[in-house]
């Protein structure tokens, strides 16, 4: 049972990674796939409450192949870690079927919480270089964690998520607007002022020039005040 799932894992990698010509050569020359066979030997010690043993093989296992995959973590099926180095995966961890993994990647936790600290990642799930999930969240199936993100937050699923601190910027393959995006269609501050600048000192001009023809009485023509010599005789 042990060694068909370990062939189907291998068979997996062989599938998913271009550069894998055979099933032996995934299992003779992928250190991330070794990470995994040890991953399973510590996890099922740990099981057994042989917690000092677990740890360390899984030391072991980490100088051998540059992943620390804690015993308690739980990895599920056809995981592929590729180029490895400086993987960390955290003892509450959860990985589901068939993810990917790539060198850098750390699945830990904040440090603000106890029991379960780590996240929770769903089938299909591929986390890019160097790319942080942090915290006892659960990240949906077949979403994608771009290089370098910090993910602090539940993800959709299907979603990608990108950035520091990571934001979903497409869901099932449509994209997620976003202003904070676009750094091309930028408003331009400078030019918005002017514009508002022009358009007080036209206003101020218009009011003045309607105050100045109310004022501005012509000299040939009659005051508002002046009566007619008739009508004042007629008056009196």
């Amino acid at each position: 049972m042990f060694l068909r799932e370990l062939i189907e894992d291998a068979r997996s990698i062989r599938d998913r990674d271009p550069a894998a010509r055979s099933t032996a050569e995934v299992f003779l020359l992928y250190p991330g796939f070794h990470a995994v066979i040890y991953h399973r030997l510590t996890h099922w010690l740990y099981g057994h409450k042989r917690f000092f043993l677990a740890r360390m093989i899984s030391q072991f296992a980490r100088t051998m192949t540059g992943v620390e995959i804690h015993p308690g973590a739980t990895i599920g099926r056809g995981l592929f870690i590729d180029h490895g180095m400086g993987i960390v995966i955290g003892e509450t961890a959860e990985v589901g079927d068939y993810c990917t993994i790539y060198h850098g990647v750390t699945l830990g936790g904040t440090g603000k919480d106890t029991g379960k600290r780590h996240p929770t990642i769903g089938d299909h799930v591929l986390i890019s270089t160097g790319a942080k999930v942090l915290g006892p969240f659960t990240v949906g199936s077949n979403s994608r964690i771009g290089a370098n993100a910090v993910v602090l937050q539940e993800v959709p699923p299907n979603s990608t998520v990108v950035g520091v601190k990571a934001r979903v910027v497409k869901i099932d393959g449509h994209r997620v607007p976003s202003f904070d995006l676009d750094q091309i269609h930028m408003p331009d501050p400078v030019s918005q002022e002017l514009c508002r600048l022009e358009h007080r000192v036209y206003e101020n001009e218009r009011r003045l020039g309607l105050q100045d023809g109310a004022d501005s009485v012509p000299q040939n023509s009659p005051s508002a005040d002046a009566v007619p010599v008739e009508k004042a005789e007629e008056r009196q």
